[in-house]
């Protein structure tokens, strides 16, 4: 059984800051070995990729958050860190954690994101 518990959401107004995290657990769960990723939801859309962390630390973003977002992993604590940075009112979703690895994928329960004035 692998667990995903992301903490770290709340209400923030434009141009704030945020910092997500997820704690990843699980008896044989080699978090070394997993791509690490956050993905949101906002209401109406499609979840979408928000950035990604592979196992040699290599990252990929959606456009629209490069230079605002980063993400990091710390594989000693099998946590990954998403820090959000000037936030924009459509960065507005529920945040996923996500640990992927072959035909192998694990959700967290998400955290919601308001950015709003």
């Amino acid at each position: 059984q692998v667990t995903l518990v992301e903490s770290g959401g709340g209400l923030v107004q434009p141009e704030e800051s945020l910092r997500l995290s997820c704690a990843a657990s699980g008896i044989s769960f080699n978090f070394d070995f997993y791509a690490m990723s956050w993905y949101r939801q906002a209401p109406g859309k499609q979840r979408e990729l928000v950035a990604r962390i592979n196992i040699n630390r290599s990252t990929n973003y959606l456009y629209a958050v490069k230079g605002r977002f980063t993400i990091s992993r710390d594989n000693a604590k099998k946590t990954v860190d998403l820090q959000m940075n000037r936030l924009k009112p459509e960065d507005t979703a529920v945040y996923y954690c996500n640990a992927a690895r072959s035909a192998e994928e694990y959700w967290g329960q998400g955290t919601q994101v308001t950015v709003s004035s």
